[in-house]
């Protein structure tokens, strides 16, 4: 019998159809007659009949008629949403709700790429998050995986206390917890820990969050059965994505937070969005693409936590946003940083070559002036230390990707499992405060070059580039967005992972804030971005 998943307000609901020839006007109103069934005061509704209602699909918000028949419009476990007239906003409705493009333009991959643990690249962790790819298993990660779980499997039937397998977690860690009670302690570990807030991650960055929790659980040192790390991949390549808010991780632990609400989304609980669904309730969107709610078994929660992988998945490619100038290359010769030596030869093959001469150094060929201002004559160091600091965290990113951040570690071939401290976020958190001072670097130098081409006393044009000054403000305010974008980028520049709060009990004493830093970065980079195509509009 087809089915539909009807969003009423606040509600969501499976409607069964028996007959397929019925009309969406009929399908709305059985849902509002649940919907009213439902709630102890009818939902405010005194009649059915006198509701105004609109049908919508959840996929694109397109409108339905009334009289468009279901089998015509609507595929089985299809996702509608009722709106009442009169109704301002379903109080369910998320802030951050994707654009509509993401519904009407997105494609199923045909495509995949082979995960294994230790050789994905940050170029296929971006082109994941955009959903150009689906993931399949090595058959030699499956073999490592299924080995580390039958190592955890004996731990559990032999009764043995190891952390985070038969105890509690941190400041519990010397709780024994009953073997007939470890299933409800991963299921109550999840839901105690999604404790996040704020808006959520996008699909792009939910796909590749997802996707490296699946590549370091591949490597085989976690203890996952294979079976709920199929579910995982499966999840990813329909593209069901958890409700992910992205504040509450203190940057130890492994993102406890965000990705406690990724698994909670992954065992049907909460709120998980796809390209078919929109926002609904996992469960929902789980059935919709034949998908089941993951069942974790004993340690497998403690495997998913335990990854600081949610800071490198806002690691962004940037480094081809520098405008360059020339500069002889014995200059730079006798100071050979990479970055500027890089840069500098990017400033001489744009700006002169045999067959175009520079035309600025032909202009200044009888100049009287000695120099110029740090802002044109130093770029190739300004610049070059950015890219310098891009190539450094881009190492420090590419050795998360592929690392065992659990905790404890299962060793199958010494048929034991170690505690330890990899989980730590301090080498992301660290990178990523970095990240931000440094590309920070190329839109306060930009703004600076601005204000020479706008004041009349550094650059001996007109005020703002426009002739009739006055009548016309130019490229004023145009210079006001750079500044307020650069002054901002500031503030957000103090690193965050110099403090540290004692969490947990003072078990988690010394923490990263790499969270932070990664929100922080990830602004710092939207503001260069934004900065650099506003500009290119402008100018």
């Amino acid at each position: 019998m087809p089915r539909f998943t009807v969003h009423v307000r606040d509600e969501w609901l499976a409607i069964p159809c028996k007959d397929i020839a019925c009309t969406v006007g009929w399908l709305g109103k059985e849902a509002l007659r649940r919907y009213i069934r439902n709630k102890p005061d009818n939902g405010g509704i005194t009649s059915l009949e006198d509701v105004k209602f609109y049908v919508r699909r959840c996929q694109g918000l397109g409108l339905l008629d009334h009289a468009d028949v279901l089998e015509d419009v609507l595929e089985d476990n299809d996702f509608v949403e009722v709106v009442i007239e009169g109704d301002v906003m379903s109080p369910d409705f998320i802030p951050s709700q994707p654009d509509i493009h993401l519904y009407t333009i997105y494609q199923e991959p045909e495509k995949y790429i082979f995960l294994d643990g230790n050789s994905l690249n940050t170029e296929d962790l971006l082109d994941l998050g955009k959903g150009l790819y689906k993931i399949k298993l090595t058959s030699e990660a499956e073999n490592k995986v299924r080995q580390s779980r039958e190592l955890l499997e004996s731990i559990v039937k032999e009764n043995k206390v190891v952390y985070g397998i038969t105890t509690g977690f941190g400041k519990f860690a010397r709780t024994v917890i009953p073997k007939s009670k470890l299933k409800e302690l991963q299921e109550n570990l999840v839901r105690s820990h999604a404790a996040g807030v704020g808006k959520p991650l996008s699909p792009e960055r939910s796909r590749m969050l997802l996707a490296l929790r699946i590549n370091v659980l591949a490597k085989g040192y976690s203890g996952i059965s294979l079976e709920t790390l199929h579910q995982m991949v499966e999840a990813f390549n329909a593209s069901c994505l958890s409700y992910i808010p992205e504040k509450g991780t203190v940057g130890a632990s492994g993102d406890l937070a965000p990705l406690s609400h990724l698994a909670l989304g992954l065992m049907g609980e909460g709120k998980m969005w796809s390209p078919k669904s929109g926002w609904a309730d996992a469960k929902y969107v789980l059935q919709a693409h034949g998908l089941k709610p993951v069942s974790l078994e004993p340690k497998e929660v403690l495997r998913i936590f335990n990854l600081f992988k949610s800071l490198s998945s806002v690691f962004k490619r940037i480094s081809k946003q520098i405008i360059f100038y020339a500069f002889l290359t014995d200059i730079h010769n006798l100071r050979p940083h990479p970055g500027q030596v890089e840069v500098a030869f990017r400033f001489r093959s744009l700006l002169d070559s045999d067959h175009h001469p520079s035309e600025i150094a032909e202009s200044h060929r009888f100049c009287d002036r000695v120099q110029d201002a740090y802002t044109l004559r130093c770029c190739p160091q300004v610049h070059g230390v950015v890219n310098d600091t891009i190539a450094f965290v881009k190492s420090i990113i590419q050795t998360e990707i592929n690392s065992a951040t659990d905790n404890p570690m299962v060793f199958a071939r010494r048929a034991e499992t170690i505690s330890g401290g990899n989980f730590h976020g301090e080498y992301p958190a660290k990178a990523l405060d970095y990240l931000a001072i440094g590309v920070h670097e190329l839109a306060a130098i930009s703004e600076r070059r601005i204000e020479r081409l706008c004041n009349p006393s550094l650059s001996e044009l007109p005020a703002f580039l426009v002739s009739e000054g006055g009548l016309n403000s130019g490229f004023m305010i145009a210079h006001c967005t750079a500044a307020a974008l650069v002054s901002e980028n500031k503030v957000l520049c103090h690193p965050s992972s110099v403090d540290s709060l004692s969490t947990s009990a003072a078990t988690e004493d010394h923490v990263s804030m790499g969270g932070w830093a990664a929100r922080k970065a990830l602004r710092v980079i939207e503001h260069v971005e934004q900065g650099t195509v506003h500009l290119k509009v402008v100018f």
